[in-house]
């Protein structure tokens, strides 16, 4: 019996999105979600009720931080991860595998989260310049991956079965199996290597949360990662290995390519492959133009560190093509009296100017980061309201143009 039931309540007329309802022991989930990244057990200065009044629904928080600091047997002491982070909410935990690809692959070559996962797209060629060949921290085997703390240096060793231990001590509500992300800059022949070592472990990952504790999956689910690269035939004998296997739902993960057309592709090959009883996940992806994109192909929940992270760095998200963000750190806002945006119902929208953001970034103020972070995650769950609405209605085609026009 698996810990979640998802039901397809609604199905757009002009493509494969969909609306649903994904039960956790921890809540309801309604589909399509932006997920909240809590990497550290924390939305960066945003405490957990706040999260709940801006509509976040659910959180994602990583397996290779926390084991690293404070340690998921601590976490486990004080209750788990809900009551350890005061969230009462849904909560997933990824595997750690992307935080072990950047210290390997990712630091040899300069493959990073967010501005150059797509390497085609970054024209200032930032993913080369930042490439150190030579200096990968990761040792990978074929019984799991041996590494160093980066806080400590201290030897770690991560293996599929070790990082269900892990998780099941966090007490997540939605786990994922250890895999090993490759970079857009991997070959043919290496990713194939690292799909077939992601099968074997995930193989082994679902053994073992399957026979050392059966009732860990009334509270638990696990999900299978498909992987492949950019490469058509990889990505579809591994959306065909991994829904052969009894995971409860299903994530894309991995490379996507070196461009946003290319994932477009790898989706396109992949999603509908997978079973659409269950529930897909896309990990990593959630910029306004790429929702759209992603759930036209029937992606039910994603998660992106994009609105947290930009809006530290100022960039406060807006509906308005083609970035769909202003940079309130410009001059032409100092003497700016309009709220970021006229319609938006936040608590940094409703009751300070574009100006004063400029001021508290300008003098370097912690309020700064905080205003701009509330906004920035309003924005994405009340464009997440709409796209589940235009859904249900058979609109969604219109909402996209609008927010495009």
């Amino acid at each position: 019996m698996s810990a979640l039931d998802f039901e397809i309540i609604a199905q757009d007329p002009a493509s494969n999105a969909r609306r649903g309802r994904l039960k956790t022991p921890h809540g309801v989930i309604e589909t399509p979600a932006f997920v909240a990244v809590g990497t550290q057990a924390t939305v960066k200065g945003i405490a957990p009720a706040e999260l709940a009044r801006l509509g976040i629904q659910v959180l994602i928080a990583n397996t290779y931080h926390l084991h690293l600091r404070p340690g998921e047997e601590l976490i486990a002491e004080l209750g788990g991860l809900h009551r350890f982070m005061g969230w009462p909410g849904p909560i997933m935990t990824d595997s750690g595998g992307f935080q072990v690809f950047s210290l390997g692959a990712g630091l040899e070559q300069g493959v990073g989260k967010v501005a150059s996962i797509f390497p085609e797209e970054n024209p200032r060629g930032g993913h080369l310049k930042a490439a150190r060949p030579g200096h990968s921290l990761v040792k990978i085997d074929e019984e799991g991956v041996s590494f160093r703390s980066h806080l400590d240096g201290s030897p770690q060793r991560f293996t599929p079965e070790g990082v269900i231990e892990m998780q099941r001590a966090l007490g997540a509500d939605i786990i994922l199996a250890l895999d090993e992300c490759t970079s857009p800059l991997h070959d043919y022949e290496y990713t194939r290597r690292a799909l077939e070592r992601t099968h074997r472990w995930a193989e082994r990952a679902l053994r073992h949360f399957q026979e050392t504790e059966p009732q860990a999956r009334q509270t638990q689910a696990l999900y299978g990662i498909v992987q492949g690269g950019a490469y058509e035939d990889l990505r579809r004998e591994s959306a065909r290995f991994i829904t052969a296997h009894e995971f409860d739902g299903f994530a894309i993960g991995g490379s996507l390519g070196s461009s946003k057309a290319q994932m477009h592709q790898v989706l396109d090959w992949t999603v509908p492959l997978l079973p659409s009883e269950k529930p897909r996940h896309l990990l990593g992806i959630g910029a306004i133009p790429d929702i759209f994109q992603i759930v036209r192909r029937g992606i039910d929940t994603f998660d992106c560190v994009i609105p947290t992270r930009l809006g530290r760095m100022g960039h406060l998200l807006v509906c308005r093509p083609p970035n769909y963000r202003i940079n309130i750190t410009n001059a032409c806002f100092r003497r700016d009296a309009r709220p970021i945006a006229p319609d938006c119902d936040c608590y940094t929208c409703q009751n300070f100017s574009r100006a004063y953001l400029h001021h508290l970034f300008g003098a370097k103020e912690l309020l700064a980061l905080r205003l701009a972070t509330v906004h920035n995650l309003r924005t994405l769950a009340k464009l997440m309201v709409q796209i589940r609405r235009a859904i249900s209605e058979g609109e969604l085609e219109e909402l996209q143009r609008a927010w495009s026009a």
